[in-house]
């Protein structure tokens, strides 16, 4: 039985991998890297693989370039995150440096521009798939359906009046809407959470120097009515007394 490769070692053959073979960016790594990470090895969950993706697209730099770094290190830290990146950088810039050295001539002929061609339907596909994995992938809450809904009609109704939004508008704005809508929702836990500490009838809770206030009273009104029972003894004896 072969003994399983050491984990980054498995980390750096996998990114070579999908860095060697993916064609059109990061976003057409996005179904590789899935199928790789989340369905055979298992190192990230779904959900947290959609955290991975958003981090990744928000931050500076390629989305590529982040998720490889950002699953690097949460399967083996830091020495992971820089084999990961390392792994989908270098065909890469193996390849384009190849290319630049006779990037005219390459481009002559007529297989090599009928083969790029072909990519770019293969590309389109990726990402589609990508999407659609993603999609059915993420909770159908109330706020993820109305921005979901607001996100798309908004784009295919600028891309059809032909006016420039830059996705990075949609990111911001969706980023600010979560984090009110989760401020929101902790002002209205701490709300409740204050509505069920406060007593429901209007009685006041005795503090504790009233609770002993209240013992002194009644001890002196004990105490005083025995004193009035004992007169009440004695009052018949002292008038026979009198009487006689």
């Amino acid at each position: 039985m072969k003994k399983p490769l050491p984990k980054l070692l498995q980390l750096f053959l996998g990114f070579l991998k999908i860095g060697a073979f993916t064609f059109g960016g990061g976003y057409a790594m996005i179904a590789l890297l899935e199928n790789e990470f989340v369905s055979r090895k298992k190192w990230l969950e779904k959900t947290e693989f959609l955290d991975v993706l958003a981090v990744a697209e928000s931050t500076p730099g390629p989305i590529a370039v982040n998720t490889a770094t950002y699953i690097g290190y949460k399967v083996a830290g830091v020495l992971g995150s820089f084999l990961a990146t390392l792994a989908v950088c270098l065909p890469s810039f193996c390849i384009i440096f190849a290319i630049s050295l006779f990037f005219d001539k390459f481009l002559e002929f007529t297989l090599v521009r009928y083969a790029f061609r072909g990519i770019q339907v293969a590309v389109v596909y990726l990402i589609a798939s990508a999407g659609i994995k993603l999609l059915k992938g993420l909770k159908k809450s109330l706020l993820n359906v109305l921005l979901f809904s607001a996100v798309f009609i908004s784009f295919v109704t600028l891309a059809v009046f032909a006016v420039r939004f830059s996705t990075v508008f949609y990111i911001l704005i969706c980023g600010v809407i979560g984090v009110a809508v989760y401020f929101f929702g902790l002002m209205r836990a701490r709300k409740k959470s204050e509505e069920t500490l406060t007593p429901v009838s209007g009685d006041s809770v005795s503090s504790p120097d009233e609770k002993g206030s209240e013992k002194e009273n009644n001890f002196s009104q004990a105490a005083g009515g025995a004193k009035s029972t004992e007169k009440d003894a004695q009052a018949p004896e002292e008038r026979k007394e009198g009487e006689e």
